[in-house]
């Protein structure tokens, strides 16, 4: 079993949780993913590793309550267990040599991005991020970010904190005033993902993403994390989940993950039917 031994609430619908895991925590590197299950009937549910610490053998995950099984893994506290937690799966993030590189995260997305800058940091790379939310509470790890990147940008909808609008708006605008770009690491919600895309593609500018989001059963075996690259048919689970963002078919991709909304919908309905049922008990 593994143990909980820091549980942290970072929003309304966004919590931390450095699990005990010495295994993964040896042989992890940036960009890989873990596999959890709260539970032995429990759904398994991929998540991007967020920080690791070899030496207190942890790994730190981030998760969004966004349906049935993250909400049974928000009941969970410090000293609790998880009944599986495997890894590290996926292939690590390639890392280059550059001299300047930008990292845009959205939301969640700041997990999966802040190991894999603070290794190109480590390399010597000069890096920034760009961190967009909806509003003040959903810009994550900010402070994190600032331990090693040269310039730390906030953005965000509602203009509640740093600069009012989008992470793309201030990325063209650092492509405008005419900062060298060598590459675009982006990660976040696939909207997000394709929009950044939109604006390195036409300069021609190296840019990754991390197709996490399409990710379920972290083995492809569900087919639900295939994508076309280049032309080719990828499996995020498999072959990711970094890829190159200028050759994804973003279009194929948002149009698959819309298949399955009326089941998710339907879990959830259950899901809390059950529960009033038993007077909010699980």
């Amino acid at each position: 079993m593994y143990k909980i031994l820091r549980k942290e609430v970072l929003n309304d619908v966004v919590e931390l949780m450095e699990i005990h895991a010495p295994y993964v925590a040896r042989k992890c590197e940036p960009g890989q993913f873990i596999i959890l299950r709260v539970g032995e009937d429990g759904e398994r549910i991929p998540l991007t590793i967020a920080d690791y610490d070899r030496e207190k053998e942890t790994i730190t995950i981030i998760y969004q309550i966004v349906g049935y099984s993250t909400k049974e893994l928000a009941q969970l506290n410090e000293g609790d267990e998880l009944t599986d937690f495997v890894g590290p799966l996926g292939a690590p993030t390639v890392l280059h040599q550059s001299q300047h590189v930008v990292g845009v995260a959205g939301g969640v997305g700041s997990a999966p991005l802040y190991p894999q800058l603070r290794a190109l940091a480590e390399m010597g790379v000069d890096v920034d991020v760009i961190i967009g939310g909806r509003e003040a509470q959903y810009v994550l790890m900010a402070e994190e970010f600032r331990k090693f990147c040269k310039n730390v940008y906030i953005t965000t909808d509602d203009g509640s904190l740093g600069e009012k609008g989008f992470v793309t708006n201030k990325l063209s605008q650092l492509i405008e005033n005419g900062e060298n770009i060598d590459e675009v690491i982006a990660i976040g919600p696939v909207p997000m993902m394709k929009a950044v895309v939109g604006v390195t593609k036409p300069l021609n500018i190296k840019t990754s993403v991390s197709l996490n989001p399409i990710m379920i059963d972290g083995t492809g075996m569900c087919g639900c994390c295939r994508v076309s690259v280049d032309g080719k048919i990828k499996f995020a689970c498999v072959d990711g989940p970094d890829f190159d963002g200028l050759q994804v078919d973003f279009d194929e991709l948002i149009a698959r993950q819309k298949m399955f909304i009326e089941e998710e919908h339907q879990v959830n309905e259950n899901a809390n039917r059950m529960c009033n049922l038993m007077g909010g008990a699980k």
